[in-house]
């Protein structure tokens, strides 16, 4: 007999659905993981951190964060359906610099990032899209021409492990090794909400000596979404069962309250192993192209 609370998930057969719906969504096309390792990237320093860099004896306590990753999506001419997806990931990097002679660190932060490219398959489609939420104004000028709507790539990733860190002298470097060192990027490349993240410019012109470089793990799902019009089968109204908590708060005592929370395990004990299947995605295949 089917229970009358059904929740969002598998269901048995027995539970009657009550009707057919037509709903606008975003399905997914194709999907890939990537597990990068990304070795070498030139940190470019702020000018002051460029600046304690060129003091530097060593370099220790590195840490990555993952700032934004920039996608843009066009179609491959030589295999219809299929995209090509071109990924620029950014991150901010800050370390501890350890001057010659001092025992007290200084921190510095700078830019780091890498290109990648995936193809995965899209589907076509040809019909321009319109709508009143996002709609151009015919007085104002904007440009009407649209191209064939083309589906959207989602990436999902998380802060990098930092695997390895190599401060590196230019000066003790033979010359024709020099130039693996200097990989200036036009900053008209960069977006400048990346730039504003460090609250003064980038020593990319004016690096000195000395130069530090970090290798890199990443991990990231990519996903290819296309909007699409999808008949599901639907059993009721989706109802909340919390029930919200609008009074005013509580002037318990907060030592009461603590000893009713949870001990949190799982933050000092990791996970003894992942469930079969759990990383493999679907028929068990480790990676899926990227």
């Amino acid at each position: 007999m089917c229970d009358h609370t059904i929740l969002p998930g598998p269901v048995g057969e027995q539970c009657a659905v009550r009707e057919a719906a037509c709903i606008h969504t975003n399905k997914i096309y194709d999907s890939c993981q990537a597990k990068d390792c990304l070795e070498d990237l030139n940190v470019y320093l702020t000018v002051s951190g460029q600046q304690v860099l060129e003091t530097a004896q060593s370099v220790k306590g590195a840490r990555a964060e993952l700032l934004y990753v920039s996608v843009q999506v066009e179609p491959v001419g030589f295999n219809r359906g299929f995209y090509a997806v071109d990924l620029r990931y950014f991150y901010r990097i800050c370390a501890d610099v350890y001057p010659a002679g001092c025992c007290r660190p200084s921190p510095v932060c700078g830019l780091a990032w890498f290109d990648k490219r995936c193809m995965l398959f899209g589907s076509q489609g040809t019909a321009k899209i319109f709508s009143s939420q996002y709609s151009a104004s015919l007085c104002s000028g904007d440009n009407l021409s649209l191209d064939t709507n083309l589906p959207t790539a989602v990436v999902e990733a998380v802060d990098p492990i930092v695997l390895g860190m190599k401060l590196v002298d230019l000066s003790c470097l033979p010359p024709h090794h020099h130039h693996r060192c200097h990989c200036q990027t036009p900053l008209g490349e960069l977006p400048a909400a990346i730039l504003e993240q460090f609250g003064e410019p980038l020593a990319f012109e004016s690096a000195g000596q000395k130069r530090l470089f970090l290798t890199l793990g990443q991990f990231s799902i990519l996903r290819m979404e296309r909007d699409s019009q999808l008949l599901i089968p639907v059993y009721d109204y989706c109802m909340p069962e919390k029930e919200c908590r609008c009074d005013a708060p509580s002037e318990e005592d907060p030592c009461r309250l603590f000893q009713r929370v949870d001990f949190p395990v799982g933050e000092f004990f990791p996970p003894a192993g992942m469930e079969p299947g759990e990383m493999c995605g679907k028929n068990n295949k480790p990676s899926c192209g990227c």
